[in-house]
């Protein structure tokens, strides 16, 4: 049987909440199988994708796989064998992450004939935008909701900079128990990320501490950090994979320290479903910080 696969997986954030895809389509059929999973990684929900697409297959076929992961397909196709051969090691006997998943889609490929496709992700393909829309449907149905906890109190962040560096500012608007206010500040010689930073910082110490906030952010670069990237550089001494100081890092030891005092629940603003007045409340009072400082 001539079968043609699209698969996809992913997480966000990563480590964190994790979808995956896969479509196959033999002859006339088409097959569509969805996942997700509360807490993996993106190869984890690649992987994942693959091996379901390949159980759901009831007899030895001729495949064409299509993947926009180079992990998977470098993976099946370059590394595998080597890892199995060093009883699922990698050099110098380092273990190999996501050996259970690596095991069960090197049994499942040997039942197939298959021919590895990479195809670059969010380029136009439309088995891949499709099967990629149907990873992120499968995670979104059991993420929580962007949507703010009115008996909590809710931080909402916004900097500005003119100039990188140059003359900066930040803005919070802090909402709790029916009421509003507002704070800025700002700097005369700073980037936007460190504005960003400080508007974090200076948003918590409104509360007193254990305190439960929401925080609203519109960067990436706090998001992803708070989120993502600071377990890695809290492991590593604030220093990123090569050895080098994190950028901030005075900042970001800073925020560390401060948050294990609150419990915080990061908002990415940028996935509210509506937009939010108080975030551009927040903006203008940057804004407004810039002009002044």
């Amino acid at each position: 049987m001539n079968v043609t696969i699209y698969s996809d997986g992913g997480a966000d954030p990563n480590p964190g909440i994790g979808g995956w895809a896969a479509i196959l389509r033999y002859g006339s059929h088409e097959k569509v199988l969805t996942g997700n999973d509360p807490n993996t990684t993106n190869n984890r929900m690649e992987l994942q994708a693959a091996i379901a697409a390949l159980q759901a297959l009831k007899r030895p076929s001729i495949i064409e796989f299509h993947t926009d992961s180079e992990y998977l397909r470098k993976g099946i196709t370059e590394w595998i064998q080597k890892w199995a051969a060093q009883n699922w090691t990698r050099r110098k006997n380092k273990p190999l992450s996501n050996t259970d998943l690596w095991q069960e889609l090197w049994r499942l490929v040997q039942q197939h004939e298959i021919n590895w496709h990479w195809v670059k992700g969010h380029a136009g393909n439309p088995m891949n935008e499709r099967v990629d829309q149907l990873a992120t449907q499968a995670r979104l149905r059991i993420t929580p909701s962007e949507a703010p906890d009115e008996n909590i109190p809710r931080l909402y962040l916004r900097a500005s900079c003119k100039g990188n560096p140059g003359p900066g500012g930040w803005g919070v608007v802090l909402e709790k128990s029916g009421e509003t206010e507002q704070y800025s500040g700002s700097d005369s010689s700073t980037t936007n990320n460190r504005m960003e930073l400080t508007a974090v910082i200076e948003a918590l110490l409104l509360l007193p501490p254990g305190s439960p906030a929401q925080l609203f952010t519109t960067s990436d670069y706090v998001y992803q950090g708070i989120t993502q990237w600071i377990h890695g550089w809290r492991r590593r001494d604030w220093k990123k994979k090569d050895g080098q100081p994190i950028a901030n890092g005075d900042l970001w030891r800073a925020l560390d320290q401060l948050t294990a005092n609150y419990a915080v629940r990061w908002i990415n603003a940028k996935k509210l479903p509506e937009p939010s007045p108080a975030l551009a409340e927040a903006a203008q009072l940057a804004a407004n910080a810039v002009q002044s400082a």
